[in-house]
């Protein structure tokens, strides 16, 4: 079949590259523009375009779907399918109706539960043991389309970045499956189930730089959870005693008692936090404007007092589900 393929980051390149190498035609890819990143902040291209250019694929970038140029282009395609890997932005009805057999999307979660931008940082973050990828038909609601291919996704002690690297090499092969099944008739999707007693599905809103903020008052249990959902990005943070932010590498819990929240106990090799319950052993750390270290080089330069707290609520910082 002739598809037209939407994604951005490198959570979508291997089911580009999957497409490529399969019996089916990629004939064009949309992709979000090039974004600044790095210290310089200059202008790169997304990961897609990059692999859509070495491979000599028609590139569409823009940033919504809604202006008459960026229409225009993606309907002279002449797809007969369109696949969706975490492009960035919402698929207008009118572009939803033009590939011949409408799109399918890879979703990194177990439809229904945790529709929206960033479900495999809630599955973490909310400490669910299991998860799955579902190839699901596009429609106007949000992931809410019936789903062709659901496969099941034991999560371990992995961070969001991990997990979701994962899901996305196991997805490639489920999307091009999907799209085999499509183009010979056996395809057969199934509508989402409805959640226990009329509950809405659970949404899982993109996680901002406030969501990492960690003040260890929590579990230590809940503590790694949170500190694992926002690695690598947006990142785990606390606060030292002058006010100054410390990022957060993962944390490993400990059964030692606690100390107090967010009382540092240094060892020679190590440091640990207290937390409501227990305490977390923290990893690598960097200071404001400084490298990552191993939390024990770190101390010995801190010279943090037997006083001393971590976590003291900064401004602006949220931990909480729905923002509080």
């Amino acid at each position: 079949m002739r598809i037209i393929f939407a994604g951005t980051p490198q959570a979508a390149v291997p089911t580009l590259l999957a497409l490529i190498d399969s019996r089916h035609e990629v004939a064009a890819v949309l992709t979000r523009p090039p974004a600044r990143s790095g210290r310089g902040r200059s202008l790169h291209p997304s990961e897609v375009a990059e692999v859509a250019t070495a491979h000599g694929i028609r590139l569409i970038e823009a940033s919504d779907l809604r202006g008459q140029d960026t229409c225009s282009a993606i309907g002279a395609v002449g797809a007969d399918l369109g696949v969706v890997v975490a492009y960035g932005a919402l698929i207008p009805p009118s572009v939803l109706g033009m590939p011949r057999l409408g799109w399918v999307n890879l979703h990194f979660s177990d439809l229904p539960r945790w529709r929206g931008a960033a479900p495999v940082q809630w599955a973490v973050r909310e400490g669910d043991r299991t998860t799955a990828s579902c190839v699901f038909q596009l429609e106007k609601g949000l992931d809410t389309g019936p789903v062709f291919s659901r496969l099941p996704v034991t999560i371990g002690r992995e961070d969001a970045g991990e997990l979701l690297a994962r899901m996305s090499e196991l997805g490639a092969h489920q999307v091009v499956d999907v799209v085999d099944a499509l183009e010979d008739g056996t395809a057969h999707a199934t509508p989402q189930p409805t959640a226990a007693g009329g509950e809405p599905a659970p949404y899982a809103r993109r996680l901002t730089t406030a969501d990492g903020f960690t003040d260890f008052s929590a579990p230590a249990e809940t503590v790694d959870r949170l500190v694992r959902s926002v690695t690598p990005d947006p990142g785990a943070w606390t606060t030292l005693p002058d006010g100054r932010r410390l990022k957060l590498g993962p944390v490993e819990p400990t059964r030692a008692p606690s100390p107090g929240i967010g009382v540092p106990v240094v060892h020679r090799h190590g440091v640990e936090v207290g937390c409501a319950e227990g305490t977390v052993a923290l990893g690598q750390v960097a200071p404001a404007g400084r490298s990552w270290m191993e939390a024990s080089a770190w101390a010995r330069g801190a010279r943090l007092d037997g006083g001393a707290r971590l976590g003291a609520p900064a401004e602006g910082a949220t931990t909480g589900k729905d923002g509080h």
